[in-house]
């Protein structure tokens, strides 16, 4: 973490001084606004804590409830999911909190006596070196707490605007707020009260019957299983062994999933409850929780679980819908509209819950759209850069479909026994959940070739950075004071592309050195950085150069080291010394070698602002560097 560039501050250095005209948690809605966010969800809230960095964006969010979340709902943290919160500043802090998913065991029926569930397997939950961070378990409320103390700190003080339902969004074809949002007010005093407010951009998070997806004519279609689940989080005494481990049970009786969760002492049962007829529906108003404790003790016997407590409970019904289209953009109109009202998390995807994927994806979706919203509203980007957030989004959502759609099904189907034609085998279970480890870690995303993600044509230079794919980090020391750090580390979520140059062999001060020539390029008048970067901004504030060499750091000067990796920054042109980094060879683990960098040639990795590779670039590839971004940014000179 970087502090102090602009002058000593005492205090805590996360909690950034207050912009000019940085809200106030009293203050009413602004009539006009650049981005109005509907929904204090997951999805909601990440896309609130990114756009809060930026204080010459006025952003507001809505929530139609009284308050913030306290208990309850999500709770399943994917590792890809980590990776994007320590990028908005507090990974550490939760991983202290959660419970760490490191094995998942799976139960069946007792072949010889099937009224009893015996132990058939257990797994390693994440492969190794799928992620620095673990799957994890914490609440979805705490996970809220942490992305409103991110908007808190901000320079904005952005905070939520509660006890405000959206009755209908309504887009203008001109205008410098051509979105108008009816808004009614439900606290008691003011209840039924109306309020309008303009936005530039509208994104909609408000769930699966939200208002805003109702607005822009869109809809949820698909498939509903006709499966019930009821799901608790207890405090209980149980004699069952792997209460403290990730366990898929599938008993003769049905279906338990059990997840221990944060604090040593709190589990979530997933509890199967049957087949609806077509024309059925449960909620809590048609069971009782007596009901689901006594349906886990039969299907987990010959043990019990003797619940104490009941945190939180509820019941779902498995199915799967998608919508067909995250923004209000018409696909015959893509050409000549541009989009001004989005869709996210529930209000375009909905699955069940037993993969854990529904909160991280739904993060995912505006982490993927926020630092679009940003660049354009700033004016660095053209606004044809909006286009591709739906065109992303709903391929990954249909990925999700499709995944959730099979496991569910394999779940549900129950053990195949010998001389059975019925259910799924277990060991097929075992091996399919295995083989899917990287989707549900949320590292299986891969964007396709589009307007900021290149074609693979250079991939031979870096094997395992993939293009479309996330930033795989791994260790690396940094050259200037010798810390030992994951490389990824080093970017936040600040909005900047990143350009990685991986080094060839010569050292940056040989003639014929690669990466010599590309730095001599990079601080040219020809160089994207300086086409690209407004006038009065930091040099880095757009495309960021990170150097990683293949010497030790103990073989490099920091001193001979190019200008552009030692950029001047801030009202007093103060030296940035954490641009270059070295493998890590004391540790054993050689980067180039982790992630298969082509030694002799080395390589440009561009990584977007959501983390994601857009190309692999040769170090002397220029003029397709520059011509990459031209296609999306606009021109500052």
């Amino acid at each position: 973490m970087q502090f102090y560039l602009n002058g000593y501050r005492p205090g805590d250095p996360q909690l950034l001084p207050a912009a000019q005209g940085a809200m106030q948690a009293s203050a009413g809605i602004a009539d006009e606004v650049d981005v109005l966010i509907v929904g204090c969800g997951p999805a909601g809230l990440v896309l609130a804590a990114q756009l809060a960095t930026f204080p010459d964006i006025k952003t507001r969010i809505v929530e139609r409830k009284p308050g913030p979340l306290e208990l309850g709902q999500a709770d399943g943290i994917a590792c890809r999911t980590v990776e994007m919160f320590n990028a908005l500043g507090f990974a550490e802090r939760l991983l202290k909190e959660a419970y760490w998913v490191n094995e998942t065991v799976f139960w069946r029926p007792d072949p010889d006596n099937p009224t009893n569930i015996v132990r058939s397997g257990r797994i390693q939950d994440t492969e190794d070196d799928l992620s620095e961070f673990p799957h994890v378990i914490v609440n979805q409320a705490r996970v809220h707490d942490y992305l409103l103390e991110v908007m808190r700190e901000s320079s904005t003080r952005l905070v939520p605007h509660y006890g405000l339902h959206v009755k209908h969004v309504e887009v203008g074809e001109s205008g410098d707020y051509p979105v108008k949002v009816s808004l009614q007010r439900m606290e008691p005093g003011y209840q039924g009260r109306e309020e309008t407010v303009r936005a530039r951009y509208v994104v909609g998070c408000d769930g699966s019957r939200s208002s805003v997806r109702q607005s822009i004519g869109r809809e949820l279609a698909g498939d509903v299983a006709n499966e019930a689940w009821g799901v608790m989080d207890v405090l209980a005494v149980t004699d069952f062994p792997d209460i403290r481990l990730k366990s898929a049970i599938r008993g003769s009786a049905g279906n338990v999933l059990v997840i221990p969760r944060e604090g040593g002492y709190l589990v979530r049962l997933y509890i199967e409850l049957g087949k609806l007829d077509p024309d059925q529906h449960l909620t809590t108003k048609d069971i009782t929780t007596d009901q689901l404790i006594a349906t886990a003790n039969r299907i987990i016997h010959p043990y019990t679980v003797d619940v104490k407590d009941i945190a939180w409970w509820s019941v779902y019904e498995i199915g799967q819908r998608l919508c067909d289209k995250f923004d209000d953009v018409p696909e015959d109109a893509v050409k000549s509209r541009l989009p001004r009202v989005f869709i996210a998390g529930d209000a375009c995807h909905t699955h069940s819950a037993k993969a854990g994927q529904g909160m991280n994806v739904s993060m995912q979706d505006t982490f993927n759209l926020g630092w679009k919203l940003a660049a354009v509203l700033q004016g660095r980007s053209k606004p044809a850069l909006l286009h591709t957030y739906a065109a992303e989004r709903k391929a990954i959502a249909q990925q999700l479909i499709d995944f959730d759609r099979e496991f569910s099904r394999m779940f549900s189907a129950g053990s195949k026994e010998p001389g059975s034609t019925e259910g799924v085998d277990p060991a097929k279970f075992q091996s399919y959940f295995a083989a899917q480890g990287r989707f549900t870690a949320g590292t299986a995303t891969q964007y396709a070739p589009s307007l900021i993600c290149g074609e693979p044509t250079f991939q031979h230079l870096a094997t395992g950075l993939i293009v479309g794919m996330r930033f795989h980090s791994a260790p690396v020391v940094r050259l200037v004071d010798a810390k030992p750090m994951q490389l990824g580390h080093a970017a936040l979520a600040d909005g900047a592309w990143r350009i990685y140059a991986f080094a060839d062999w010569r050292g940056p001060q040989d003639p014929t050195s690669r990466i010599g020539a590309l730095c001599n390029f990079l601080a040219s008048d020809e160089s994207p950085i300086k086409r690209f970067t407004p006038a009065g901004d930091d040099i880095d504030s757009v495309i960021d150069v990170r150097a990683i060499f293949q010497q030790g750091h103990r073989d490099l000067a920091v001193d001979a080291m190019p200008p552009v990796l030692l950029p001047r920054k801030g009202r007093f042109g103060l030296i940035d010394y954490e641009k270059m980094f070295c493998p890590d060879l004391k540790a054993g683990t050689d980067i180039f070698t982790m992630r298969g960098i082509n030694r002799d040639e080395g390589c440009m990795v561009v990584v977007r602002p959501d983390q994601y590779i857009a190309h692999v670039l040769p170090l002397h590839g220029f003029a397709a560097l520059t011509d990459f971004f031209s296609a999306f940014t606009i021109d500052a000179r």
